[in-house]
């Protein structure tokens, strides 16, 4: 298992009111009061998930409470299971 390879996945989360409470108040503060709510969220279910090192979070996308993150296979299904999580996707490379 160790030196199955990373690939990028997209995590997308299930319902969160705590999200839609700071989405639907939008303003300058509202925004980065959300930004900084949904990343620690990704950053805390990652690191209760898997061990430090084991994985790259590249990004979280505030518009649909996702993130995108290099994980293995094995990760991903790990992932799929978590309570918070509503849909793993591997991402597909356009040719």
């Amino acid at each position: 298992m160790a030196n199955e390879e990373s690939e990028l996945y997209f995590v997308f989360m299930n319902y969160d009111p705590e999200y839609e409470r700071l989405r639907s108040k939008r303003t300058k503060k509202g925004s980065y009061e959300l930004d900084v709510y949904i990343s620690n969220k990704h950053d805390e279910l990652l690191a209760n998930t898997f061990e430090p090192g084991t994985y790259n979070k590249r990004l979280s996308l505030v518009i649909v409470d996702g993130f995108a993150v290099e994980i293995t296979q094995h990760q991903a299904n790990v992932l799929r299971s978590a309570k918070e999580v509503r849909v793993v996707e591997k991402n597909q490379e356009l040719a």
